[in-house]
């Protein structure tokens, strides 16, 4: 788990790429089951599995000091399983079921 307390760190994670692991959004917050949704409608429309953090952000319309509660939102779902975060897609599987 990524924490982002620093800059740096946040910098980082705008430049990653999601991964939509699991298609549920049992016990999730307001912001975790926005993010969900706006990957299983982003699937079922590009065909994509790698989507930019900074993309997400952008259709959102997150403002700088509304970020750390998105983070936050992107870290608690990495940690429950649902989603990947990736900072290389290139050097990622794209067959998942192949674990």
């Amino acid at each position: 788990m990524i924490c982002v307390t620093t800059k740096v760190t946040s910098q980082r994670l705008t430049r990653a790429f999601l991964v939509l692991l699991r298609d549920t959004t049992w016990k999730c917050g307001t912001v975790e089951r926005l993010v969900v949704n706006y990957l299983r409608r982003q699937i079922r429309h590009s065909k994509r599995t790698h989507f930019a953090v900074e993309d997400i952000l952008e259709n959102f319309e997150v403002k700088k000091h509304q970020q750390r509660r998105f983070f936050d939102a992107i870290e608690r779902l990495e940690k429950r399983g649902i989603i990947k975060i990736v900072f290389n897609p290139f050097f990622y599987p794209m067959n998942l079921s192949s674990k």
